[in-house]
């Protein structure tokens, strides 16, 4: 399915927000997702499916000096 990630247009087989991020090695702490405009809590990344046409903001905080 084609979803839009950080606006750019992406083509994914993930079914959930969980499974976008593993495919992507995007797990553990510092990762904030939007999706749809939505922020959506670490707990319910594995509730919330993907459909075509979603729109995925995805954000890992860095630290660093």
């Amino acid at each position: 399915m084609r979803i839009t990630v950080n606006g750019k247009a992406e083509t994914t087989d993930a079914a959930s927000i969980a499974d976008f991020l593993a495919d992507r090695r995007l797990t553990g702490d510092g990762v904030v997702v939007e999706h749809n405009y939505r922020i959506v809590k670490r707990d319910s990344w594995s509730a919330v499916a993907l459909q075509e046409n979603d729109n995925l903001e995805v954000l890992k905080f860095v630290g660093g000096g």
